[in-house]
């Protein structure tokens, strides 16, 4: 919207001002040959107006600016709304949504109308100070010509000439409102086309292959999100991810465990301390070479594209031939729920994958993943949204992925970690207890209360 706003304001203000604009020089030298003594009384005017018009100008700006603002502000309630309209439903919000709709909306319109009220008087402003210009113009033209000063010829050649001006500069406060417009979309395309990211895609280092299967270190991380600064989630964390092992993390909710995954896919750079992959630290690493080759990620909630099913699993490796594709989902438990289509792997799954349920949507991530094969995975949850049946399927399609590689899980659903190498406790972003399954039931510490807890909240749900 704004692109489109800000491409017909460019247009529009480039051709038709180009052409006002030369026609007021053009006309303003016919001006200075035909009378410099009216010439020279007009530009004594002209200054104090562009002046009163550039601060004018300003103002409307700001209101446009508050206009754009408040449009986007209404369009998102709603846009919002809409994508989570089940959630509504589930709670028969809609009069509510609809009630923070409308007043946006009003909201925006009075805005909007103020500025068109603000452009409106300006136009109004320069229309008549232009009137006001052509009858100076007469008064002081007939005063020259009574005192032989001026031909009647000049004066009527002066008054063209003004007139022609006076259309120009017309012309141009119309465009004004459309520049005022134009300019705050553009300003807010630019500020996105601007934008550096913190961390460059494509600089950086890529490790030979034969050094990826290497150990994964977090040397004394301290890490806090860039939007609460004030609020560390892991405080000099260290743990070693031995190559080819698997390695859990678990604890309860918001104490830093999928912060972990983040930090090794370098969405982020940690505040203190390194991670050190293949004997390289992160940073140094390409994070286009490093997420595209050597990490892949399977989460809670994997995302589909609106495209075939053949398709998702190939964006896992875009040169891959349709024979690695139907083997990637043969391994991946797939291969038989994907033939039962209509059109098999030709099938569109529809928009963020609505058309296949969960089991099958994890199913088809996991034969991305497969179809990548890279060096170290990471399961953030992968399981966790399923229910029994579909996620002892998911788990069969998972055993197979995570052979011969380095895996990092991230979970909630202690079940699904009892074969991990190694488990790591998490408590407030420190870890509290480290070992394998085992071991840690019978320390009888946190894990075990966290492990007894959900058996607990299990025997309660099949109860109820």
């Amino acid at each position: 919207m704004d692109i489109q706003e800000f491409k017909s304001a460019f247009k529009l203000c480039i051709s038709q001002g180009l052409r006002s604009t030369t026609q007021i020089l053009g006309c303003a030298v016919s001006l200075y040959f035909i009378s410099p003594a009216m010439t020279a009384a007009m530009l004594v005017v002209v200054p104090s107006v562009i002046l009163s018009g550039t601060l004018i100008g300003s103002l409307l700006r700001i209101m446009s600016r508050k206009a754009q603002l408040q449009s986007v502000k209404a369009t998102t309630i709603s846009e919002e709304a809409i994508s989570n309209i089940r959630t509504v439903r589930a709670f028969a919000n809609e009069s509510l949504e609809s009630h923070k709709f409308n007043n946006e909306v009003y909201e925006s319109c009075r805005l909007q109308e103020q500025l068109g009220i603000g452009i409106g008087l300006f136009q109004a402003g320069t229309n008549l100070f232009l009137n006001g210009l052509v009858l100076g113009t007469l008064y002081m033209g007939g005063y020259l010509m009574a005192s032989q000063d001026l031909s009647a010829g000049h004066l009527m050649s002066f008054l063209v000439a003004t007139q022609t001006i006076q259309r120009s500069l017309t012309q141009l406060s119309l465009l004004f409102g459309q520049f005022v417009k134009g300019i705050q979309a553009g300003t807010r395309a630019f500020q996105y086309i601007n934008l550096e990211p913190s961390i460059l895609l494509t600089e950086g280092k890529q490790i030979p292959y034969h050094s990826l299967v290497a150990d994964v270190e977090f040397k004394k991380i301290t890490f806090a999100y860039p939007t609460r600064p004030k609020q560390v989630i892991l405080k000099d964390f260290d743990l070693t991810i031995p190559a080819g092992k698997t390695v859990a993390i678990v604890g309860s909710s918001g104490n830093g465990k999928s912060t972990i995954a983040s930090l090794l896919e370098r969405f982020y750079d940690v505040n203190f301390g390194e991670i050190i992959f293949g004997g390289v630290n992160l940073t140094q690493l390409n994070p286009s070479w490093l997420r595209g080759k050597a990490i892949g990620l399977i989460n809670q909630e994997p995302v589909l594209f609106a495209t075939t099913v053949m398709e998702n699993i190939r964006y896992g490796k875009p040169e891959a031939s349709d024979k690695q594709v139907f083997e990637a989902a043969r391994l991946a438990n797939a291969d038989t729920f994907i033939k039962s289509f209509p059109e098999g792997y030709n099938t569109l799954v529809g928009e963020r994958g609505v058309t296949v349920s969960g089991g099958q949507k994890q199913r088809i991530a996991i034969a991305r993943a497969l179809l990548k094969d890279p060096s170290v995975l990471i399961l953030d949850e992968a399981t966790s949204a399923l229910d029994t049946e579909s996620e002892k399927i998911v788990q069969q399609a998972l055993d197979q992925l995570t052979k011969n590689r380095t895996v990092l899980i991230i979970a909630h659903r202690l079940s699904t970690v009892k074969n991990a190498d190694i488990i790591v406790v998490l408590n407030n972003g420190v870890i509290v207890e480290m070992g394998n399954h085992e071991t840690l039931m019978r320390k009888k510490g946190k894990y075990w209360n966290l492990m007894n807890q959900q058996e607990l909240d299990k025997e309660s749900r099949n109860n109820g």
